[in-house]
């Protein structure tokens, strides 16, 4: 099982996919799941493996999306006891043999894909250098080639991007430098990508804008560009003008949620809302137990749960707008 694991783990990985990592660490019986147990859950919400049964799956989930959302991992304890504790995320247990389980989420992201355009100083020094932090690098242009762009994935001798293949997030870096510039930053502009670095002066850039403004392009397009390009590090030489895109891309990965930059975001979590008798977190697209009250819909993680609030619905609905 183990080796499929991995497998699996492997396969998804090699796909470009972002998935979550769930492992039971601890577990107090009587519990299905099991100290070791893994499951891997896809951006759509989907398990593979086990980590335990419907009372687990439910918040393990709910997590491994949320995982998936900032980046950060998290440690998620489903007791009947309610008490908090600073670094785990809790939850109640709803099965009514009781237990407890202890689950690690390990979200798995995709490293970017830097696309560079053209065959400068510029676009080689940052070639070698996101490789060494183990980016994905495609390199397209006229007269390029594998001799001069070793460590590239992907290399292309003409500017037809739709025939590379690329991982989200990806990020797009002009840096043609006298060769083609016009040709490749409308290339760049035909692209998914919303990171567009061109590395040229302010004025310069204007300029070929403006030029692709009077040829049709929508000024919302051409507004994605960004020039000059990489972070104001006071950058002289080939290599630090690299240095300063990748910390660039490194920042914007980092610190800002892929949402409010236009970066393609992994998957859009599910709606989600608490159960106002246990407390647990139900994704309304799947939740099988519901209520309406006063107007309102209610959504339960089980049965018993929707027979608790459905004999005392004024008890649970005022505390569930207190929550």
């Amino acid at each position: 099982m183990f080796d499929q694991f991995l497998s699996k783990a492997s396969e998804l990985l090699a796909g470009g996919q972002s998935f979550a990592i769930a492992e039971v660490v601890r577990h107090r019986k009587p519990v299905s799941g099991k100290s070791g147990d893994k499951a891997i859950i896809s951006a759509d919400g989907t398990i593979w493996g086990w980590i335990g049964g419907g009372c687990a799956q439910p918040a393990v989930v709910s997590e491994a999306l949320k995982a998936l959302k900032d980046g950060r991992p998290r440690l998620v304890r489903i007791s009947t006891a309610s008490s908090q504790e600073e670094g785990v995320v809790a939850y109640n247990m709803t099965c009514h043999s009781g237990g407890a389980l202890e689950v690690y989420i390990e979200p798995v992201l995709p490293k970017p894909h830097i696309l560079i355009l053209g065959r400068s100083p510029v676009a080689r020094a940052l070639t070698r250098l996101a490789k060494a932090i183990n980016y994905t690098v495609s390199v397209a242009g006229y007269g390029v080639d594998r001799e001069t762009f070793p460590e590239a994935d992907q290399v292309r001798a003409d500017l037809n991007l739709s025939e590379l293949k690329t991982s989200l997030p990806v990020f797009v870096v002009v840096s043609t430098q006298g060769e083609d510039d016009e040709e490749a930053l409308e290339a760049s502009v035909g692209t998914a990508a919303s990171y567009i670095a061109f590395v040229a002066s302010r004025a310069k850039a204007e300029k070929i804008k403006e030029s692709l403004r009077e040829h049709g392009f929508a000024a919302a397009k051409l507004d994605r560009v960004r020039a000059p390009a990489g972070l104001n590090i006071q950058a002289r030489s080939q290599e630090e003008i690299a240095v300063s895109i990748l910390a660039e891309i490194i920042q914007i990965t980092r610190s800002v949620p892929a949402k409010q930059t236009g970066l393609p975001i992994l998957s859009v979590m599910p709606q989600s809302v608490l159960d106002p008798v246990c407390g647990m977190s139900v994704d309304i697209s799947m939740a099988k137990h519901t209520s309406e009250f006063e107007g309102r819909s209610f959504y339960f993680c089980c049965a018993g749960c929707k027979r608790a609030f459905d004999a005392e619905p004024e008890k649970y609905a005022v505390a569930n707008v207190s929550r």
